[in-house]
C-alpha cells in the first residue's frame, strides 16, 4: 500500500478533517507502536510500509550514537499507549484511541497477515483489541 492511500484511509476511518491531521496521527501511532514492539518486529513492520512512514518506526529502534539499540518492547498498556499518542499528536486520549484504531486497521491491511498476527501476539489484550484481528479473536467484531 502506498503512502497516500494509507493516509487517505486513516483520514476517512478516523474522520479527520484533513490529510495533515491524518499524517500526524499515523506518525504518532507508529512511533508509539515501535516503542511497544520488540525492535526486530518493529523493523519487519517498518520494512512493509512506505519509506515515508517506515521512518517513524525506525527512528525509535535505530542504534544510538554509542552503538547500543534503542530500548524497545516497553511493557505499557492502552492507557499509556493512548497518552503517548495524544502527546505526539497534540490531542486528547479518547481521540488518540480512535486514531490508533484507524491507523492499526490500515496497518492490518498493509501488512502480510502473518506479520499482523505476530504483531498482535506481542501486544497486551487492551491494545490488541484495536486491531481488526484482535477484535475478531475476542469475538467483538
Amino acid at each position: 500500500m502506498q503512502h497516500d492511500e494509507m493516509i487517505g484511509r486513516v483520514q476517512a476511518l478516523a474522520q479527520l478533517p484533513d490529510r495533515g491531521s491524518a499524517e500526524q496521527a499515523t506518525r504518532a501511532v507508529l512511533e508509539t507502536l515501535a516503542e511497544r514492539l520488540p525492535s526486530g518486529l518493529a523493523d519487519h513492520t517498518a520494512a512493509q510500509l512506505p519509506s515515508t512512514l517506515a521512518a517513524a518506526m525506525r527512528r525509535l529502534t535505530a542504534s544510538s550514537p554509542d552503538g547500543r539499540s534503542h530500548p524497545s518492547a516497553e511493557p505499557f498498556d492502552l492507557t499509556v499507549f493512548a497518552g503517548r499518542i495524544a502527546g505526539r499528536a497534540g490531542t486528547d486520549e479518547d481521540t488518540a484511541v480512535r486514531e490508533a484504531a484507524a491507523v492499526l486497521e490500515v496497518l492490518d491491511a498493509a501488512l502480510a497477515p502473518e506479520l499482523t498476527e505476530k504483531l498482535a501476539g506481542t501486544l497486551p489484550a487492551d491494545i490488541r483489541e484495536l486491531l481488526p484481528v484482535g477484535r475478531t479473536a475476542n469475538g467483538t467484531d
